[in-house]
């Protein structure tokens, strides 16, 4: 059995939070009755109706980007911007699991599936996240070594990352590596990054997990395979 407001979450029509609201409204029935109790569990053949229409189960999809820069993760912009959503074409309410920066591309999975979003965006889960990262100074020894160790931000301790350079370009100052983390705080990579003075110049997520788009150009998509899907679950459940 389940919460009511899970199933009907689950089945695309809205949010769970929104969900609270129509059963608190008084707009939910389940088997013809008037449900508003919040903690209420429905079992499998309920006949759930919401503003007296029977919602129907969503089918669950699961796509992978390839984020272009210049792109909101969101489900929409009020200032009209191209949004990650508006470029898939698919009659599923899906929406981006995590966020890339408007100026970040790279690796971005979109899906209805909340339990799955979770599953990859959760640090409990260790689930492994590489970028590749362009910054505008010399990245020495040490700053490497405390990267790796984990660093002080001001929402907590940063878990301990892998870090690949690539490239120091002492003409130009610029350092190219690879940062591997297994959070996904709010701007993580850029503020580990301004926590020794430097800048992110550009940013490219390379993968998720094993998951990588090298074949895929810039705001491609395509539906993850069901073995994918089960790699990832697996993945991330090795992670916790």
């Amino acid at each position: 059995m389940e919460r009511l407001q899970k199933v009907i979450a689950a089945s695309g029509l809205t949010s769970r939070r929104k969900a609270e609201v129509l059963i608190s409204e008084g707009r939910v029935r389940v088997n013809g009755n008037v449900i508003r109790e919040m903690g209420y569990k429905v079992k499998k053949g309920d006949r759930i109706e919401v503003d007296g229409e029977l919602i129907q189960k969503e089918n669950k999809v699961y796509y992978v980007m390839n984020k272009p820069k210049k792109c909101l993760c969101t489900l929409d912009d009020e200032h009209g911007r191209k949004t990650v959503v508006s470029l898939i074409d698919c009659e599923e309410r899906i929406f981006p699991v995590g966020r890339l920066d408007y100026d970040t591309s790279g690796v971005l999975i979109l899906t209805n599936d909340g339990e799955f979003a979770n599953m990859i965006i959760h640090p409990r889960y260790h689930l492994p996240k590489t970028y590749d990262v362009l910054i505008d100074g010399i990245l020495d020894t040490s700053q490497i070594k405390e990267l790796e160790k984990g660093i002080q931000l001001d929402d907590g301790m940063t878990l301990p990352a892998k870090v690949r350079v690539r490239k120091k370009d002492y003409a130009l100052k610029k350092t190219k590596f690879d940062l591997t983390i297994v959070e996904g705080r709010n701007h993580q990579v850029k503020r580990m990054v301004e926590y020794f003075g430097y800048q992110v110049t550009s940013l490219h997520r390379k993968s998720i997990g094993f998951l990588k788009v090298d074949d895929m150009s810039q705001g491609s998509y395509r539906l993850l395979k069901p073995q994918e899907v089960k790699d990832l679950r697996r993945l991330a459940n090795e992670g916790k």
